[in-house]
């Protein structure tokens, strides 16, 4: 890595500061906080925390910028995408390394982050159509009417340490080919990926200040919500979090897109593909050890399914297969910290006072059997409960880690009244070969991301992100279509020359003539 992410080397622990109007700036609050690497426990970076006023140095770069950028044909600004778009390829592997040594995720899930990434910066590639607006010729006599986007100014991204990669590529791509200029406040847990990603969008040739990156906590995220001059703002992270950055960003004027926290089920149909219903449930209910906002975290189980497929998931969980992140054949590494191991055990042990049937039990999980030197990483197995109920915590909050709870319901009508009632709608999913279902589901369930035989229905760079109720806060998705509109504002012109107007004052509302 190279001296972007470095401002400091003086230290035996790497110091990890910020990136401001292209360059590398040391944090100077007084403020930071341990970077760890979960699977060791090993403390690798400290990690700058900061204050309101170097949030403002970060502000006034980007709002000095703003003016040429925006004035910057969108032809240019993709070409800058282009080259950007390049050096992440050619760079891929080593921000893969990046996320799975701050995150702990296995390296070919961290691969499969940063290609999604990647995935949005080439849509973003293709602003100059996105930004064509309309025209209608001779809309009244002599008049034309035509509408055009222009961008917002400073916006800010907000992002959470489970997709250190991918969620800042869902918001910055798309604002900067839109003539915006940017600032990213990632999660302190994971930071080194961002500075990486500036500095490749500086050899990309993006002018200094376009893009920056704040490192910090609380004290940075108000001083982004209450600063005049950031237009836009986009958050994801849990619910509660997201509910007062919607509510607080717009009590101050900004634009907000907040998409918060999930309780992502999955409907098996008696008539599924049992094996791949296994599969399905196995990998989006322990990947990335659960902490995705995607995540599969309730099995629907309708009818006798429940009796032939249990013990089919109970005895794939036992041998899933936890180790570091770097080894290839890991299926699973640790949790992200010591603290997020701690909540996630605290709703296994709530699970089972509650009444569900623990079948599968991580807690027993230790780092010996996860490769050497991860006897003090953050380690838990995956967890397994049957006969959840709906009135139980592990099944109406987000436990965000690898717990999969299974619950059982008797017909199609039950399975979607069950999860049309739960506060959250982010991703949803049903197996089943019958096309009727596959249909009156999709359109029957609310739900903001519906996938038929398919365990995670993230979308495509082209359709944009977002779920519904309490999974989101605001109107628009993210990235795709919804995000250009996000982050630029509509113009409408109507025009006429000197020589097709009429005589006389008009009193009356304008009509077509």
């Amino acid at each position: 890595m190279n001296d972007m992410s470095r401002p400091n080397m003086n230290s035996s622990i790497q110091a990890i500061g910020h990136a401001i109007n292209g360059r590398a700036v040391p944090g100077n609050s007084g403020r930071a906080q341990d970077v760890f690497n979960p699977a060791t426990g090993a403390v690798s970076a400290r990690v700058a925390l900061a204050n309101a006023a170097e949030v403002g140095t970060a502000v006034a770069a980007a709002q000095a910028a703003f003016p040429a950028w925006a004035d910057t044909p969108p032809i240019r600004r993709a070409r800058v995408m282009f080259k950007f778009l390049e050096l992440l390829n050619q760079n891929k592997d080593k921000l893969a390394h990046m996320i799975t040594a701050e995150h702990g995720k296995v390296f070919s899930d961290a691969q499969g982050e940063v290609s999604r990434g990647i995935d949005i910066v080439e849509f973003a590639c293709g602003i100059p159509q996105l930004l064509k607006g309309d025209f209608t010729d001779q809309v009244s006599t002599g008049i034309d009417n035509w509408t055009l986007r222009q961008p917002l100014g400073v916006v800010a991204g907000i992002t959470p340490f489970n997709f250190p990669v991918m969620v800042p590529m869902w918001m910055f791509p798309v604002a900067i080919a839109a003539g915006n200029c940017f600032i990213l406040k990632p999660s302190p847990i994971d930071p080194s990926a961002s500075l990486y990603m500036a500095e490749l969008l500086k050899q990309a040739g993006l002018p200094d200040g376009v893009f920056n990156v704040v490192q910090g906590d609380k004290e940075a995220v108000d001083a982004l919500l209450v600063h005049p001059d950031v237009k836009a703002v986009s958050f994801v992270g849990s619910t509660p979090i997201a509910n007062y950055i919607y509510e607080t960003g717009a009590h101050h004027g900004k634009r907000v897109q907040a998409l918060g926290g999930a309780k992502n089920h999955m409907v098996v149909m008696p008539d599924a593909d049992l094996e791949q219903a296994v599969d399905a449930l196995i990998g989006a209910g322990y990947g990335s050890a659960g902490e995705r906002c995607m995540a599969i975290s309730v099995a629907v189980l309708v009818g006798n399914v429940a009796d032939k497929l249990v013990p089919m998931l109970a005895a794939r969980a036992k041998t899933l297969v936890v180790k570091n992140g770097v080894e290839l054949d890991a299926e699973m590494g640790p949790i992200v910290t010591a603290a997020a191991h701690q909540r996630i055990t605290g709703y296994i042990n709530t699970g089972v006072q509650e009444g569900a049937e623990l079948l599968v039990d991580g807690r027993g999980f230790t780092g010996q059997s996860a490769g050497a030197g991860c006897d003090q990483g953050f380690w838990m197995g995956g967890t397994l409960f049957d006969h959840v109920t709906p009135e139980m915590r592990i099944y109406k909050e987000e436990i965000f880690g690898p717990v999969l709870g299974c619950v059982r319901v008797k017909d199609l009508a039950e399975a979607v009244n069950l999860i049309n009632a739960h506060e959250f709608g982010n991703g949803v999913s049903c197996f089943t070969r019958d096309g009727n279902v596959a249909r009156e589901f999709s359109r029957r369930i609310q739900v903001g991301m519906v996938g038929i035989n398919v365990p995670i229905p993230v979308p495509m760079a082209w359709h944009g992100f977002g779920g519904w109720k309490k999974s989101l806060f605001g109107d628009m998705h993210a990235y795709g279509e919804e995000g250009v509109r996000f982050y630029t504002k509509q113009k409408s012109i109507m025009q006429r020359w000197p020589e097709s107007i009429g005589k006389g004052a008009e009193f009356v509302m304008p009509t077509a003539k």
